[in-house]
This record gives structure tokens, C-alpha cells and sequence, in this order.
């Protein structure tokens, strides 16, 4: 009877050994242990049954390059003497499980139909992958039930990779971030390395420690460092006598998603999305939020289907709730904003970087990307424009819903104070919204 080994995976990585996937894609900052993780399952997965599995990355001029040396010591630390160690694979004697490591760079179809059989190819350093390589991999990891897992920390927002899968995942790609602080077993002098960074150079920080992608300067309206402050600031507005103001993005295209935004003065919070919803589904959606949640404003996205929300809800009585917005119209401070759209996300970036906090509540981080996506741009007259939405959708993979839906919450610099039934106003320029 053989030993028993018990092998660790932290929580966050579990789903690797508990969920059918296609595509499981887990990404993150230093210090997440994604890298340990994935060997450590993938050990314990070959001593459970015999697999074929591939370890790749974009370039591997000598096995040195590969994960073949952590997963020597992974065997090595379990004392998993069922694993003989080989020059260039690794191979359970006992039950025929292979793991073989392989650079993707100028592989040609012919050269890697050797990967037709794998059961699990672990793509490492993914960031790095490029479309040239996915495409020729993807149909190659063919076998049935066969899996594909993706370790990466982001380098830029369109990473091929993330565009291709991540940005917008299908039923059969689970996407996790794992960061240190989800790592029970990250080391508490990487946490004070972390912690150390944030203190001195916010966007290093959430690059190295957070895996976001490396903010591109002066060419992004909003900030990452300014989203993610709103992110830990706690605002309390459970007793608020601030209106209640929802931003309604409804789908354009077929991959879009209609997305509502609510905001009271200083925090964003109950952010959705709704997909394959009809504009009778959208206006249903808008009416239950009248009745129950008493909105003194809904401002709708007229530019697509919106417009036939909009009718409905006028026809249905809430014509003195609901506006007709559209980004693309002319901007009411039109010597400072080329369009609505620009106007509305520069109030945004304001509210963000004002003298009062305010507050996200954001459990999933979908603002984070979609706020920190557009670059600015000026027209003739020096007024502020954005990047198009399409140009957007290209660069990142995925349209800008929820950011869109909060920016629809600016549509007016003031609105009526609620129970107090008045108008508080405020300049654009006081950098506060109601």
C-alpha cells in the first residue's frame, strides 16, 4: 500500500480540481501564487489518473525556461517518488502520466499536432502569448474534455490573450483574479513588499501587486490610482437624503450588455448587467426599479435600442422620472466638451478627484477597466473628446457598459434633493454632483 501525500491548493484555486471547464484563466499580481497552485494541481490531478499534459509558454529556447524546474521541486517538496524527473519531461512511472514543455513562438501547425492528444496544457506567463500562437493552438488542444489553463499577469489592456478570452468569457471560460492578499500562503515579506509600493507609487503598485495592466499615462481621462481610491473608501448613505440617480446603458449590438448604474451624491453602487433583454425586458427592468427604489432620476442611453425604452417608459407614466440622453449630442458646456459622452465622463473623472471622497461599491471590480479604457482626445476647438466606443471595444475586447452607465448618472450637474423636494445647485466646477 502506498503512502498517503497531501498536497495543498489554496481556496481561490480549487476550482482548478472542482470545476468542468474548457478554458480556466486565472490572473493576478504578484504574489497571488498562481504558479504554485497550477503545478500543485496539476501534480495531484497525474497521480489521480493518467494524463497527458502540456506545459507552454511563448518562448522556450532551452528547458531552463520552462516550469519543469517548479515542478521538479514541487515533487520534490511532496516526496512524490511515483514521478521520475527526465531531462526534458516529467512521466508518473506508475500510471503513464506525461508532462512534456514546449515554446509556442514560430510553431507551425505541423510541429504541434504533437499536442493533439493533451488532456490540460498549462499556458504560463500568458501575457506574453500571441495571437499567431493562440490561433494555431487553440484547435490543436482538441481531445475531448480536454482543458486549457491560462496563468498570467496583465501587461497591457489588450493583452491577446485577454481580449481573445478574458474580456468577455463564454459559458465555457471561468476568468478568477487571485491576488496576494487571497493567498493564505503568500508570505508576509512579499505583504510588506506590497504594502511598501503602495505607500510610494500607487500605479507600480497595482500593476505589480494587483495585476492590472500598465496605465498609459497622460493619454487616459480617469485613473486607475483614482478608481481604485473610490474602491476603498466606505461612504455610509443608508439613511441619505441625496437623490437617487440611475444611469441605464441599454445593449447596442448582440455582445453589448444593458447596464444600470445607481448613485447617491458621493458613492456609485448596484451595478448590473442584463444580456439578450428585450427593450419591453429592459423597460420592465426600469419599472420595478421606480417602485421599489424611488429613483428621482433615470437617464436613459438614447443612441441604440434605448430610444424604445425610453417611449415605453414615458407611456407607462414616468415621463417626469425618466431622460432621454444621447452621448453623442451636443454638450451643454460645448466651449470645454466636443460631445455629451465626453462631458459626462469628465464629470466622472471630477467626482473621482474632488476635495470630498467618494465611494464605489464594486465587489467585482466592473468599473475598474471599463473607467480607466477610454484615451482623450481634442478636437479642432481644443474641446475635450474620448476615444470611440468601437475603437475601444477593438482595443480591449468588450464595450464600456458599466462605465457608460455611470457616466449617465452626470447627465445634469444637479438634480432635486429628494424628500426636501428642491433644487440644490452646483457649478460643473465645484467637481460635487449631487
Amino acid at each position: 500500500m502506498g503512502k498517503t501525500v497531501e498536497i495543498s491548493v489554496a481556496r481561490p484555486f480549487l476550482p482548478l480540481l472542482t470545476e468542468k471547464k474548457r478554458i480556466k484563466f486565472f490572473h493576478g499580481g504578484r504574489g497571488g501564487g498562481k504558479s504554485y497552485a497550477f503545478a500543485d494541481a496539476l501534480l495531484m490531478k497525474g497521480l489521480q489518473q493518467p494524463l497527458f499534459i502540456a506545459c507552454l509558454r511563448e518562448i522556450q529556447d532551452t528547458i531552463k525556461d520552462s516550469v519543469h524546474k517548479l515542478l521538479s521541486d514541487r515533487i520534490s517538496a511532496y516526496d512524490l517518488e511515483e514521478y521520475e524527473i527526465k531531462e526534458s519531461e516529467i512521466v508518473n512511472r506508475l500510471n503513464g502520466t506525461r508532462f512534456i514543455f514546449k515554446g509556442l513562438r514560430d510553431q507551425d501547425p505541423q510541429k504541434i499536432k504533437s499536442l493533439e492528444g493533451v488532456d490540460i496544457a498549462w499556458i504560463e506567463e500568458a501575457q506574453t502569448i500571441t495571437k499567431k500562437s493562440w490561433d494555431i493552438l487553440s484547435p490543436t488542444i482538441r481531445k475531448d474534455g480536454s482543458e486549457i489553463w491560462i496563468s498570467m499577469n496583465r501587461e497591457e489592456e489588450n493583452d491577446p490573450l485577454w481580449v481573445a478570452l478574458a474580456a468577455q468569457p463564454d459559458d465555457r471560460t471561468m476568468v478568477v483574479k487571485v491576488n496576494y492578499y487571497d493567498n493564505p500562503f503568500c508570505p508576509e515579506e512579499l505583504k510588506l513588499q506590497a504594502l511598501s509600493s503602495k505607500n510610494k507609487d500607487w500605479d507600480e503598485y497595482l500593476h505589480i501587486w494587483e495585476g492590472e495592466p500598465v496605465q498609459q499615462g497622460d493619454k487616459k481621462l480617469i485613473s486607475a490610482k483614482a478608481v481604485k481610491r473610490a474602491y476603498e473608501t466606505k461612504i455610509d448613505n443608508a439613511n441619505s437624503t441625496q437623490p437617487l440617480i440611475v444611469g441605464c446603458d441599454p445593449a447596442r449590438f448582440g455582445d453589448d450588455a444593458c447596464a444600470i448604474c445607481y448613485r447617491r451624491g458621493r458613492q456609485a453602487y448596484h451595478l448590473k448587467t442584463y444580456r439578450k433583454q428585450s427593450v419591453v425586458d429592459v423597460a420592465n427592468i426600469l419599472t420595478s426599479i421606480v417602485l421599489n427604489d424611488k429613483p428621482v432620476r433615470i437617464n436613459i442611453d438614447v443612441g441604440g435600442l434605448g430610444a424604445g425604452v425610453y417611449d415605453l417608459m414615458v407611456d407607462r407614466g414616468y415621463g417626469d422620472i425618466v431622460r432621454a440622453v444621447n452621448f453623442g449630442s451636443k454638450a451643454q458646456d460645448e466651449e470645454r466638451y466636443g460631445n455629451r459622452r465626453a462631458e459626462m465622463w469628465a464629470r466622472i473623472n471630477n467626482w473621482l478627484n474632488g476635495e470630498l471622497p467618494v465611494s464605489i461599491i464594486d465587489k467585482e471590480q466592473l468599473l475598474l477597466t471599463d473607467l480607466t479604457a477610454p484615451e482623450k482626445k481634442y478636437d479642432r476647438l481644443s474641446r475635450l473628446l474620448l476615444e470611440a466606443k468601437d475603437d475601444i471595444k477593438k482595443r480591449i475586447g468588450r464595450s464600456t457598459d458599466i462605465g457608460d452607465a455611470l457616466a449617465l448618472t452626470f447627465a445634469e450637474a444637479f438634480y432635486p434633493m429628494g424628500l426636501a423636494d428642491r433644487v440644490e445647485e452646483l457649478s460643473v466646477d465645484d467637481n460635487v454632483y449631487l
